[in-house]
């Protein structure tokens, strides 16, 4: 189906979940500002290719840059707090998540301080335990979603911090509603699972297990939606 996106380098077209076989099709967009607007964005990139029956995921970066929540490193000024706290903040290959003094600064006043010392303090005291992702359970969802600069994001915003939506449930409510109730899900996804934020007319669940191993190229491959049909075979 050439006028679809490929997925992510070594991610396959289909996957098999416990609900059956489906095909994830990485949909392309021109790069998006926040002179965008996602509806349209929606309107133009996806709904020519949406099916009855189809679920339409959108990565949660696109609608936060329509929202104006990505800023460039050179206009966030740390804090001090932001700059100690970073330094506790296990690094790993899969992104730099909140160990950088900008997105940590983002933390702070997105969950505020004593929910970020509260998560801190329970990813330590579990961690001689094995148990991974607690700092961000914790921290919530918010603080989760926020993208630092990385090499794989496409420029400008390999250079910005990006939050998540502001409210992903109403704006997955509103774009369902303006493709006629057609399901979506907004989307988090990276190298370490798949968070829902959002979903209109669809079983969170079910998109959890279709994108867990993020098929989505928002790099160069600019394919920050994607169409999720079921498929047979």
């Amino acid at each position: 189906m050439n006028e679809f996106g490929r997925p992510n380098p070594g991610k396959e077209l289909y996957i098999e979940t416990p609900a059956g076989r489906f095909a994830r099709y990485p949909l392309f967009s021109h790069l998006v500002t926040a002179s965008d607007d996602i509806v349209a964005i929606v309107h133009e990139h996806a709904e020519p290719y949406l099916e009855h029956g189809d679920i339409l995921a959108i990565s949660e970066k696109i609608v936060a840059i329509c929202e104006g929540r990505a800023y460039p490193l050179d206009e966030i000024q740390p804090t001090r707090l932001a700059t100690f706290m970073a330094k506790f903040v296990t690094k790993t290959p899969h992104g730099i998540g909140i160990g950088s003094p900008w997105t940590m600064e983002f933390a702070l006043r997105e969950a505020g301080a004593p929910r970020i010392f509260a998560a801190a303090f329970a990813s330590a005291i579990t961690k001689p335990f094995g148990k991974k992702g607690v700092f961000y359970r914790v921290a919530g969802p918010k603080v989760a979603a926020i993208d630092g600069p990385t090499d794989g994001t496409i420029p400008p915003y390999n250079r910005c911090v990006t939050l998540g939506p502001s409210d992903p449930e109403k704006s997955a409510a509103t774009i369902s509603a303006a493709l006629g109730g057609q399901a979506v899900a907004i989307i988090d996804a990276n190298d370490l699972g798949v968070n829902i934020l959002g979903a209109s007319g669809v079983e969170p669940a079910l998109v959890e297990q279709a994108f867990s191993d993020n098929p989505l190229g928002q790099g160069e491959e600019q394919t920050p939606m994607a169409v999720l049909r079921r498929v047979e075979g």
